[in-house]
């Protein structure tokens, strides 16, 4: 139960309560009344919720387009699919493999203590009417009309205010709706409801909206018998990238992005998924990448019973040429370099191998920012470059800046001739530095396109040699007598 409107209401029955009058939407007090020994249970939205999760990743088994119906429904496009479940010497192709694969599916959810009742049609409104109003099973095309005439409105997923009325008015079933002209009903009940007819009735097109995003290819194997020893997964792993790579050879394509999904006996499904900076295809790759992926998870896959279904996706894809070779067989050296970063993503993760990237702004601290490898394939984001600029091989002068700063430039003391002029000297870390040699400033004003920066005041930086020859990079915060009556010092980086 839970509060709906101030009042606390039936949200969910089981099937014993259900033959005892118990509706979905009846008053606790009512449904009290009906049945003085009801066992009632606060809602869990949140929980109920990851539980149909749970269940939409499991019947990832019968197909990959898997959309949610909250609070406790799935619908499931099983367009090209049914035919792989047909008994061996069955006559009817895919009619047979519907129904058994709505058999198996139910089966195997009742089996884990679930109650589920389901149907097939060739309309998400048809399929939704006769799991939950009519007694299920598998629609044939064309009689759509016929299967629904007998339902009642509320089969149509209209409003529970909307079928009451309709109810009052006498017009109870949807047969009763058939043939009335369109515009009366749309102008007394609204145009929900006509619509809703047209796409359980098959007149206007309905997309299912998939919960994952549909792979670009995928290839699978199931099992007899469960297997459990990951040495035998990884190798099904590679039979499957063998399997995908002509395809994604005759498409001129390579993948960026890889899922494998193993498929418990139990119900559980684990996913892992691969990202390579480069395109890949070759099967021996893929499984060494994988092997990385499944050595970093460790015992986060249990394996309990065995997994009885093994599925491999390319969810990303990019172009790839055809690699030149020389006569020893190996490709170019950079192929080194990106097989050494798609390993160690996928043993840490490809978000964490990243690369500094040079952005178009003057304050030092933001003039680079990390982004992962895989990624740079994608459109940069504003202000951000790919690649820095050429270095200038001729220059024989150390660099005006240090290649690594502090996260936080660190407050230090100085002591000047003039409030303006170079350090004399300078405190940092309880630690007193005299100044040898002071090159500066180099001033920095802030930014002020950015209204919410932090950064409001200008910066005169200095390179600064200590009397041991330890050189640093500092700087004077605010210009003297116009920004502030008494600039603050701070050390930002160091020349190594």
């Amino acid at each position: 139960m839970a509060k709906i409107k101030s009042a606390l209401r039936v949200v969910a029955v089981d099937r014993v309560a259900e033959t005892r009058g118990i509706r979905i939407g009846m008053s606790l007090a009512d449904a009290r009344g009906a049945l003085p020994n009801l066992a009632v249970t606060e809602a869990d939205e949140a929980a109920d919720h990851a539980l149909l999760e749970r269940i939409a990743d499991w019947c990832d088994r019968y197909t990959p387009l898997i959309a949610l119906d909250p609070p406790r429904g799935l619908f499931l496009d099983i367009s090209g699919c049914a035919h792989l479940f047909a008994p061996q010497g069955g006559k009817g192709g895919a009619e047979d493999g519907e129904a058994a694969l709505l058999a198996d599916c139910l089966r195997r959810l009742a089996g884990q203590g679930f109650e589920a009742r389901g149907a097939i049609a060739s309309t998400k409104g048809a399929a939704w009417a006769v799991a939950h109003h009519g007694g299920g099973g598998s629609l044939k095309p064309g009689v759509e009309a016929e299967a629904l005439a007998d339902l009642p409105v509320a089969a149509l997923r209209i409003g529970t205010e909307q079928a009451a009325l309709l109810d009052r008015l006498g017009l109870k079933r949807i047969g009763q709706l058939f043939g009335k002209p369109r515009a009366p009903l749309a102008a007394r009940f609204g145009l929900e409801l006509v619509r809703r007819l047209d796409q359980a009735l098959g007149g206007e097109d309905e997309v299912l909206s998939p919960r994952r995003p549909t792979p670009r290819l995928s290839a699978e194997r199931r099992f007899a018998e469960p297997v459990a020893d990951q040495e035998s997964l990884l190798e099904t792993v590679r039979s499957l990238a063998r399997t995908l790579a002509p395809a994604l050879e005759r498409r001129g394509l390579g993948a960026r992005s890889i899922e494998a999904a193993f498929f418990r006996l139990d119900g559980e499904v684990f996913r892992a998924a691969i990202g390579t900076a480069s395109p890949i295809r070759a099967a021996d790759d893929v499984a060494m990448l994988f092997a990385e992926r499944m050595w970093a998870i460790g015992d986060e896959r249990d394996a309990g019973f065995g997994f009885d279904i093994v599925r491999l996706a390319v969810t990303e894809a990019e172009p790839l040429d055809a690699a030149q070779v020389d006569l020893a067989g190996e490709v170019a050296s950079g192929a080194d370099l990106g097989r050494l970063v798609d390993r160690l993503g996928a043993r840490i993760g490809a978000e964490r191998v990243t690369r500094l990237l040079p952005v178009d702004t003057h304050i030092p601290e933001r003039a680079a920012i990390a982004r992962p490898l895989a990624s740079l394939a994608a459109v940069p984001a504003a202000g951000i470059a790919l690649a820095w600029a050429a270095p200038d091989e001729l220059a024989e002068t150390p660099p005006d800046r240090p290649l690594r700063l502090f996260a936080r430039p660190e407050p230090i003391e100085v002591l000047a001739e003039v409030p303006d002029g170079p350090p004399l000297r300078f405190r940092w870390r309880r630690v007193l530095y005299h100044v040898a040699r002071a090159e500066g400033p180099e001033r920095i004003a802030p930014e002020w396109w950015r209204p919410d920066d932090q950064t409001r005041l200008t910066r005169d930086y200095f390179r600064v040699e200590d009397g041991e020859g330890r050189r640093y990079w500092l700087f004077r915060e605010g210009l003297y007598g116009r920004e502030t009556a008494q600039p603050a010092w701070r050390m930002h980086g160091l020349f190594v």
